[in-house]
């Protein structure tokens, strides 16, 4: 909330406002709590943190901080107490107004603490009660479950569970007593629903926990609040979990509110996050949900995919598990099957594809298979397709598919399987020994009744009373074996077979389903138990489904070599009339030669003490009509973009599962895919038919007795595939090209008409087409090449559906290799140390084809190999080169081959050793600067670049003596750099840098100005000697005794034009006369002025009208006369620049009528002199030399000259070396 103090706020200014506001927090007692806010606003506001209920003055509790880096206003909490649960507020105050925000603290509390027991002793029982509830009802993971004890896990998940989950979930947790679970779950519903009425009105919308395309973790609930303020707490395994309020917060948990919707999330995946999760209000549980990571991982990874519009992309991975299905993301939102993408899985689950049908520019971007919390990712780029033919047309939906894995999946995925089969067999194997070493130890466990224990002694159930699965047709009672599911693991039967389930877990799948795939018998209805040493049933009879005509068989194993008997329903069976009876060991086995009706029945076996039954059923396996079956084996040949129907016709059965497979991936309803399943025929429709969608279609017909399959092929007609290569030369000369290729692999469902062909000379763009070739010739003679030319050649196969891709050749040239001779050796024309340039002439014969370039190449000194320095496709131009891959102080010899359209000749003679080293060189400086001013109080940088070999040694000199050791000298390969640290004016001077090594001596001269802005003038005044003339004479400056280069300039304020303009620039003297006019007004401003710029003026008074007011009375005439004689105002001063410099002299002179002025040098007049620029502006006289010399030097004169007589002064002036 914002509240604004003014009306309008000035521009510039603004009130405070929050750009981070702080975060709502759930936190544990006795962590650090932290809140934290940026705050804007000009002036800078002032924050202060308060709370609701209580006081936050308090350092110990609350310290309140404040980071000028990050600019954030933190309140921390150090070991936070339940009391400091609370609203608290941040408040931002400037002069223009307020801003405030409110924040959630809320603080679990842990453990039980004696105070508040105490006090709990005060209130109700219930209230007590309630006080000490805090704490999850599953036990955790550090806590030990006691034997034949079910955890409460097992009732949190059932409580909260689907109920076509009850079978798996009752599976995975060893309880085979459904009735007596079904009874105690109702009783616990009830229980739990008077618990949650006390804080919800209702429950709905529950969506377990699974893994988001974003590798987030997510489960949602919406709940129907009573009261909005109820504490809500997540557990994971019965151990409460921190989390944030914020989605956006980068805490691992989050629970997010929308209106009724809660979201809760886990970011940043790990095998550890795996378990059971609640979400409880106050202290009431309203949703469990387990979180399984299933343990896969990707084999083989998507790939990158380079597809041209209009094409399909293939993306394709290998996982290391089964895996029915995996999540596709395109650009971070789930893909599901449809009209753009075609997902599809292989038969053993392991091969997993994304066709991303008709690619287009929007398409492009990261595509992400996620099986788990494992993903892997790929970028799918999308090229324009840029075909010239195509220019101004809309494209054609391409048959091709792009992308794809380049390895073999379909032998990685069965060398897993394999692996998977071995891996489990040797399970299996240990788990038998194990069982076998148990047994003779202890000699089996004994018999248990009770929930959970794997059996159950009492009134029998069968699977349809329960709500969930399917009845094996026996009931549970004593004397009979438990019958349930016969794949524990998976909570799914294998091949429709009914096994025994027992405490123990049986085997895997895969191993004989006579033997493994049944469950473990219990004791008989005697109340005989296991006991050491005992006989007793390892392995019972399984249930078994038979094909009529087929053998069946019956198998069951005792630890103890005993005999028994076999009986059909009731009546005891021998071995005859189709039926053999053999025991191996403690293997007893019933086979049935040959199935028929009368062979149904319910069949046991029993010893002296135990007995296990199971059922026999003979059926008849699915078949097809031969008819149907004749017509189905025909192929269906359609065109590309065409819709290909395949009809299966078949007699009714039972308990039929229909699947439709495309080589060796089942095809799946929807997308372009359409399969429709009648109870007495099957229809496969495929959409929009590609090349790639024919192969072969396969129909799988399955039941309980058997599975029977029909084959067709699908044939699309399209473009053919380009001819097969590689492309054989049968000839090559310097005039004919012959080539010879094979036909395509893929003639597109009709035959190749002929064949197109095209080339392209290498270095050029154009492509030409030669002609065409017949299809009963696969071979073509070129006879328009030059020798020496290279080409390469495209070959096309066309057939009635239009032209397919091309193959194209290898790069082929025209005769044959005739090399270039070698060039003469290189000739080294200057080296450096970082740079050595060469030249050479071109070969004598240069092999009857133009010479493209040259190959250069190097060897170092006390080396072998010669090292290229340009490939040989970028030859070199020009017959001269600057080789820049040298090192300082090393010796290379180098040698040359001229390169021709057959390639590189032999090389030439190596050149000269030659070192990468500077030449001896004097040292000279780069473009210095002469003249330097630096403000005084500022560090003045001379910094002179300079050229030299061997590196010289540097000297800096000041009016040649050794510069102060005060300054500090940097010295670095090429530059000195003279540092004067905080000037002074009398720094000011000229500098000299001497650089000096054994091929000579160089120096420069730098004069340096310290020097500040100049201070006023002093005042000024006014005089009028001649009408229409006004002289203005002033008081020097303060600065002009400390500065040489000081001057003066005036402005002018007149009445007409009443803008100030300057009249003068650089004078030297205090004096100046100016032309005034009669009736205007007049002021005058004098700036002392020097290098580092202008000081503040000097006004004068106010000249003009009052000032020439003529006089009311009549005076006689005066005479009055200005006549004088020259005289020097300013003389001349020595000056001693240095060689190369500009100097400029000047100096005033007075005298009226105006003096002549002369200048000499030496005592020769140097007024006509074009090298000395001569001037005389109102009395002062100004000599420029643009650039001092030697000659320049001695004694320079002025001398004035008028009626009235004569004056002159002289200066020297010294030209420094």
């Amino acid at each position: 909330m914002i509240m604004q103090f003014v009306e309008e706020i000035p521009e510039g200014k603004s009130h405070p406002d929050f750009t981070r506001k702080p975060i709502a927090l759930t936190i544990q007692e006795g962590k650090l709590a932290v809140f934290k806010a940026i705050v804007i606003g000009d002036p800078k506001p002032t924050v202060i943190w308060a709370r609701n209920n209580g006081d936050a003055s308090d350092p110990q509790k609350y310290q309140t901080k404040f980071d000028p880096v990050s600019r954030e206003h933190t309140l921390e909490m150090p070991d936070i107490s339940p009391e400091q649960a609370d609203t608290y507020k941040c408040f931002a105050t400037n002069e223009f107004g307020r801003a405030s925000v409110t924040v959630m603290l809320n603080v679990i509390e842990l453990g039980f603490k004696k105070d508040k027991a105490q006090r709990a002793t005060q209130v109700e029982p219930t209230e007590l009660k309630m006080a000490l509830k805090r704490k999850s009802k599953v036990r955790p993971k550090t806590e030990q479950k006691k034997e034949g004890e079910i955890d409460p896990k097992f009732w949190e998940i059932l409580l909260s569970a689907d109920k076509k989950d009850y079978e798996r979930i009752c599976a995975e947790y060893g309880v085979t007593d459904f009735r007596w679970m079904l009874k105690k779950l109702n009783e616990m519903k009830r229980e739990r629903e008077e618990e949650q009425a006390q804080f919800v009105k209702g429950i709905s919308s529950l969506k377990h926990i699974e893994v988001k395309g974003d590798g987030i973790a997510s489960f949602e609930i919406d709940l129907d609040l009573i009261d909005m303020s109820s504490r809500i707490f997540i557990y994971k395994d019965g151990e409460m979990i921190e989390y944030s309020k914020d989605m956006d917060s980068e805490i691992k948990h989050s629970l997010k509110q929308v209106g009724k919707k809660f979201v809760f999330s886990v970011r940043d995946l790990l095998p550890d996050d795996a378990g059971l999760y609640q979400l409880d209000v106050e202290d009431v549980n309203m949703f469990s949900t387990e979180f399984k990571i299933p343990q896969v991982d990707f084999l083989v990874k998507i790939q990158e995919v380079k597809a041209v519009e209009r094409e399909d992309a293939v993306f394709e991975c290998v996982l290391s598990n089964p895996f029915s299905k995996i999540l596709w993301v395109g650009k971070n939102v789930p893909l599901e099957q449809g009209e753009k993408y075609d997902i599809t899985v292989s038969e053993d689950k392991l091969i997993h594809r994304l066709v991303v049908k008709d690619c287009m520019q929007v398409d492009k971007g990261i595509y992400a298979a996620v099986a788990g919390i494992k993903s892997c990712n790929a970028w799918l780029l999308v090229e324009a397709d840029n075909d010239p033919k195509l220019q101004g047309k809309k494209k054609t939906r391409k048959t091709t598919q792009a992308g794809g894995s380049s390895l073999d999946l379909t032998k990685i995925a069965a060398e897993q399987q394999a692996k998977l089969q071995k891996e489990r067999a040797e399970r299996v194997e240990a788990a038998k020994t194990a069982k076998a070493e148990r047994d003779t130890a202890g000699g089996g466990a004994s018999s248990t009744s009770g929930p959970g224990s794997g059996t159950s002694v009492g009134e029998g159930v069968s699977g349809a009373d329960l709500g969930f699965g399917s009845s094996s047709g026996d009931q549970f009672g004593a004397g009979k074996e438990t019958r349930g599911d016969t794949s524990r693991h998976t909570g799914q039967a294998g091949d429709g077979q009914t096994g025994v389930a027992t405490e123990g877990a049986g085997p895997d799948d895969g191993e004989d389903a006579n033997l493994t795939s049944g469950a473990r018998l219990v004791n008989s209805a005697s109340g005989k138990g296991d006991k050491d040493g005992q006989m007793h049933l390892t392995i019972g009879l399984s249930d078994v489904y038979a094909a009529r005509g087929k053998p069946a068989e019956l198998a069951c194993q005792l630890n103890s070599n005993v005999d028994g008997v076999w009986f059909k329903d009731g009546e005891k069976l021998s071995s005859k009339g189709g039926l053999t009876i053999s025991k191996d060991q403690g293997i007893h086995k019933l086979t049935i030669q040959s199935c028929k009706d009368s062979d149904s029945g319910k069949y046991e076996f029993e010893t002296n003490d135990y007995k296990t039954s199971a059922t026999v059923t003979v059926g008849d396996a699915p078949e097809f009509d031969p008819d149907e079956l004749h017509n189905f084996s025909k192929p269906v040949v359609v065109k590309v973009g065409q819709t290909a129907s395949f009809k299966m016709v078949y007699p009714p059965q039972d308990s039929l599962e229909i699947k439709w497979f495309k080589d060796a991936y089942e095809l799946k309803d929807g997308g372009g895919v359409k399969v429709v399943k009648e109870p007495n025929h099957s229809r496969l429709q495929i959409k929009d038919c590609l090349e790639s969608d024919a192969g072969e279609i396969r129909i799988q017909l399955k039941n309980l007795f058997g599975t029977v399959e029909a084959l067709s092929r699908l044939i699309v007609l399209g473009k053919p595939s380009p001819p097969k290569g590689p492309v054989e030369v049968l000839e090559s000369t310097d005039s004919v090209i012959e080539l010879k290729w094979n036909p395509p692999s893929d003639d597109g469902g009709s035959a190749v008409t002929n064949y197109i062909l095209e080339r392209q000379q290498v270095g050029q763009s154009l492509w030409k087409r030669l002609g065409d070739v017949s299809a009963d010739r696969a071979t073509f003679r070129d006879r328009n090449v030059s020798h020496g030319k290279k080409y390469t050649y495209r070959i096309y196969a066309e057939n009635p559906e239009g032209i397919g891709d091309p193959l194209e050749t290898d790069i082929i040239m025209a005769g044959t290799l005739i090399f270039p001779d070698p060039p003469a050796p290189p000739k080294v024309v200057s080296a450096f140390k970082n740079c050595i340039n060469l030249e050479w002439t071109p070969p004598t014969k240069d092999g009857g084809t133009e010479l493209l370039g040259y190959l250069l190449e190097k060897r170092k000194k006390d080396t072998n190999q010669w090292v290229a320095l340009n490939p040989a496709n970028e030859p070199i131009k020009a017959l001269k080169y600057a080789v820049k891959e040298v090192s300082e102080g090393s010796e290379y010899e180098f040698r040359v081959s001229a390169i021709n359209a057959s390639g590189a000749g032999e090389p030439s003679s190596p050149s000269l050793m030659v070192c990468a080293k500077n030449p001896n060189l004097k040292p000279y400086f780069k473009d210095p600067e002469d003249f330097m001013v630096v403000r005084a109080g500022n560090s003045a940088r001379i910094k002179i670049n300079y050229d030299a070999s061997p590196l010289p040694e540097i000297q800096w000199l000041k009016e040649n003596e050794p510069v102060s050791p005060w300054f500090n000298i940097v010295n670095v390969e090429g530059t000195s750099t003279l540092i004067i640290p905080n000037s002074k004016r009398s720094d000011s001077g000229v500098y000299t840098i001497v650089a000096k090594n054994s091929s000579g001596k160089t120096s420069f001269d730098i004069d340096v100005r310290v020097t500040d802005e100049p201070k006023q003038p002093g005042p000024v005044a006014l005089e009028q000697m001649v009408h229409g003339k006004v002289i203005i004479t002033w008081a020097p400056s303060p600065d002009q005794e400390l500065d040489d280069r000081l001057h003066y300039m005036i402005a002018e304020h007149e009445s007409n034009t009443r803008i100030w303009r300057p009249i003068v620039d650089r004078l030297c003297c205090l004096t100046y006369t100016t032309n005034v006019h009669s009736g205007r007004e007049y002021r005058f401003r004098v700036y002392a002025k020097n290098d580092m710029g202008l000081s503040e003026p000097s006004e004068s008074p106010k000249w003009g009208i009052n000032s020439c007011k003529a006089s009311q009375f009549t005076a006689l005439p005066a005479l009055i006369t200005f006549e004088r004689p020259p005289s020097i105002l300013v003389p001349l001063k020595v000056h001693t620049p240095p060689k190369g410099y500009k100097c400029y002299m000047t100096c005033a002179i007075r005298g009226c009528p105006a003096p002549n002025v002369s200048w000499y040098l030496n005592g020769i007049c140097i007024n006509s002199d074009n090298h000395y620029y001569i001037t005389n502006v109102h009395g002062v006289c100004s000599l420029y030399i643009l650039r001092v010399g030697p000659s320049d030097g001695g004694e320079y004169k002025v001398v004035a000259i008028n009626s009235f007589g004569k004056a002159e002064c002289s200066a020297k002036l010294k030209v420094k070396d």
